[in-house]
């Protein structure tokens, strides 16, 4: 799936269970190729995600082959010493919970047309049935449950997914019932809503649900029924240690962002992390940095921040766009250069102001941000809401012990990523793309293939929604069983419109994957605004690693120097 992942296919969710768990036990008698950073359980599979961008030097290192090698002989031997039946979970009694839910959704009089009927009556299927928590996934909290009526197991997901499902949405689709725990996009046929506690980010195990659990939705009437305040994730980002920084003005959606989440995808939690690896690290190495220290990712302005210092040593920020002009930065009014160090003393106040090319800039600052963390990160996403969101007026973001920064950032090599509206020059953006893991037909992979795509204006950090205005679709594509996802994952909707996944995306889709890009272009779907045109090339696995290399070489040959440079450097 891509160069940074292999996908298992599967039959069923105890399957995948049962070869995630087996690969886990491999990872820790270190008997597997290495330690990856995610393994994810679907019912269309089982995903083993690798880290390229940062291996620990302590942990052995396995290229993909070799990975997909390994499991090829694990999976005829964890299916035997398991068995074909699955799961015995009758030696472990099942818990029941009792979902209240209010029957007003959106689409319950379409699902109650399309099965010709009634909405009572589609509402009497829902209470009776018995369903069963078979796995999480897709969003924190999120569980998948079997054991709908047939006939509303048999409803497709919506041809078109929304922008935006409210949270506590009850909601069934392609054999399954389930609820939405945050507001997401979505393509399942919204039947009703609840205030169930779903997900608890700071409390272990943070769902309340299991695989094996009994779920049982009662009517709860909309006068009687007492609202309940959802779990905040929202954290106060408050001052810590020597040096933090004010928030005067926020931009328009800047938010703390490290190298994302590990280890927690089973959970339904994405990994999140920066939108643009490669600003992130530039700027961190040029501050002296740990590559995944937290960094400030901003989108389309950027914030004004001022510094509050104990002692005379400076406290150094970078601000980096993804190009020589695209960000224009002032301290205390005076234009600085972006891509610099630039010591700023206590009471000094730095403007990022309007990114001019591209999407996102990046603010870092020496020993990264300090902000509190969420389940091992300091990020923030959209999907789930863990971390604390955007930065507001008046927030304290606190930073880290700082290093000796270095000295000089060689200018980056223009890709033609930065292409929309605004710009100079409108270019269309290459994606290179390894196809699959599903299969298209012939007609369909040549429609992806060929001409170009604009970036529309509802995409966000979960994913970047395409369009061909007057172009050929994609129409027709059938819906795959939920499946592992990765950040680049080209999904096809039932309405043709490709839709790549970025670091906010949900860990399970139904959506069928035509393509993944190329971890080396992952930064550039980081920097694509709405109006951006692309058009996908396929590439070989083999293009893609020396892709990889080269993206790695360059980074690694660009910053150079100590702090203080000569003028002139």
């Amino acid at each position: 799936m891509g160069d940074a992942a292999v996908l298992v296919l599967t039959q069923g969710a105890d399957t995948s269970r049962q070869l995630a768990e087996a690969v886990l036990e491999a990872v820790h008698l270190r008997s597997a190729p290495g330690r990856p950073v995610d393994v994810v359980v679907g019912f269309g599979g089982t995903l083993v995600v690798l880290d390229l961008e940062d291996p620990d030097p302590e942990e052995p290192r396995a290229d993909l082959a070799t990975w997909a090698a390994w499991l090829t002989e694990l999976v005829p031997r964890t299916i035997e010493s398991s068995g074909d039946a699955g799961y015995d979970r009758d030696s472990t009694p099942s818990r029941v919970h009792n979902v209240p839910v209010v029957f007003d959704g959106d689409d319950l009089d379409e699902v109650a047309s399309i099965l010709t009927t009634t909405s009572d009556a589609i509402i009497e299927l829902l209470v009776t049935a018995d369903l069963e928590v078979a796995l999480l996934g897709f969003a924190p909290g999120f569980a998948y449950l079997t054991g709908l009526p047939a006939s509303l197991a048999g409803l497709e997901r919506r041809a078109a997914p929304r922008a935006a499902v409210p949270p506590g949405s009850v909601a069934v689709a392609g054999g399954f019932a389930g609820i939405y725990p945050n507001a997401s996009p979505g393509g399942w046929h919204l039947l009703g809503r609840t205030t169930f506690p779903l997900f608890d980010p700071s409390t272990p195990p943070y769902s309340p649900f299991v695989a094996g659990d009994r779920v049982r939705f009662t009517v709860a009437r909309p006068d009687t029924y007492q609202a309940t305040i959802p779990v905040s994730t929202r954290h106060s980002t408050s001052r810590h240690g020597q040096s933090w920084l004010e928030v005067i003005q926020p931009g328009i959606h800047s938010t703390v962002q490290d190298a994302g989440r590990r280890g927690v995808a089973h959970l339904g939690v994405p990994s999140a992390g920066t939108a643009d690896p490669t600003l992130r690290i530039l700027a961190n190495r040029l501050l002296g940095s740990s590559d995944d220290a937290a960094v400030l990712e901003c989108t389309g302005v950027g914030p004004t921040l001022r510094v509050h210092a104990d002692g005379v040593t400076p406290t150094y920020l970078a601000v980096l766009g993804a190009s020589p002009g695209a960000v224009s930065p002032t301290i205390d009014g005076r234009s600085v250069p972006a891509g610099a160090v630039l010591p700023l003393h206590d009471g000094q106040v730095l403007a990022v102001g309007p990114i001019q090319a591209g999407l996102r800039a990046t603010v870092g600052v020496g020993g990264g941000f300090a902000t509190p963390e969420a389940l091992g990160s300091r990020a923030s996403d959209v999907l789930a809401g863990l971390g604390p969101g955007p930065i507001e007026a008046g927030d304290h973001l606190a930073i880290g012990t700082p290093t000796r920064p270095r000295g000089h950032l060689d200018a980056p090599r223009l890709t033609g990523a930065l292409a929309g509206p605004g710009n100079d020059a409108c270019e269309i953006t290459t994606l290179r793309v390894i196809p699959g893991p599903h299969h298209l037909t012939t007609q369909h992979l040549a429609a992806l293939l060929e001409g170009v795509w604009a970036v529309t204006v509802d995409s966000n950090r979960i994913g970047l929604r395409l369009d061909r205005p007057g172009g050929t679709l994609l129409e027709g594509v059938a819906t795959v069983t939920s499946t592992p996802m990765v950040t680049g994952a080209v999904q096809i909707p039932p309405d043709g419109r490709p839709i790549i996944l970025l670091p906010d995306h949900g860990t399970l889709g139904g959506y069928l994957v035509a393509a993944c890009v190329i971890s080396a272009d992952l930064p550039v779907l980081g920097r694509l605004r709405p109006g951006s045109e692309v058009a996908f090339v396929a590439c070989s696995l083999t293009e893609a690693e020396a892709a990889w290399r080269t993206y790695t070489r360059d980074l690694d040959a660009r910053v150079t120097g100590w702090h203080p440079t000569r003028a002139a450097h």
